[in-house]
């Protein structure tokens, strides 16, 4: 079977997590799009296929690579959950990025570090919600360097582009 590349700065999206009046945390996601790409790069456009189906009132998604050598379709699956815009597109489209963690791809992403960014580096806007002070931001974060060593992100390093500035810099790995 194949061995799909890690993911580069290009391909991972940033979305704000919780806000506070301290700063805002951040989640490394990948989309859809991505998967697709990799996937017709590594095991080509024609070698790969999806399908949905509903198990008891959940959509599953099943991705299948053709294994030349054993000339046949492997395939994995996993179920998605609904988004906050569309439904059924959200749903099938989270289904699909899951089945694909299951090949490998991203996986990289669940050993993200915590990612705080402080209250001077994000634009917070304060609200009143039901009686209390509520924050939020519509600043836009970018990955602008990823290292992944052994399947675990080592470095990282995050842009507020909003601000025009770096805000995160995160590295473990050893210094000569």
């Amino acid at each position: 079977m194949n061995k799909f590349r890690t993911l580069t700065a290009d391909d991972i999206e940033c979305r704000v997590s919780t806000v506070s009046e301290k700063g805002c945390s951040l989640l490394l996601y990948k989309d859809a799009r991505c998967d697709m790409k990799i996937l017709d790069e590594t095991v080509g456009p024609e070698n790969w296929q999806r399908s949905h189906e509903l198990i008891n009132g959940n959509l599953f998604c099943n991705v299948s690579i053709f294994d030349e050598v054993k000339g046949e379709w492997i395939t994995k699956q996993d179920v998605g959950t609904e988004s906050y815009t569309e439904k059924e597109k959200g749903q099938a489209s989270d289904a699909f990025k899951r089945a694909c963690f299951n090949w490998g791809i991203g996986r990289e992403l669940y050993t993200s570090p915590y990612i705080w960014i402080k209250q001077a580096d994000v634009a917070l806007k304060e609200l009143e919600y039901q009686g209390k002070k509520k924050y939020t931001t519509y600043d836009k974060f970018r990955v602008t360097q990823i290292i992944v060593e052994d399947g675990e992100i080592k470095a990282l390093a995050i842009r507020n582009d909003s601000l025009n500035r770096m805000v995160y810099q995160f590295d473990v790995r050893k210094k000569e």
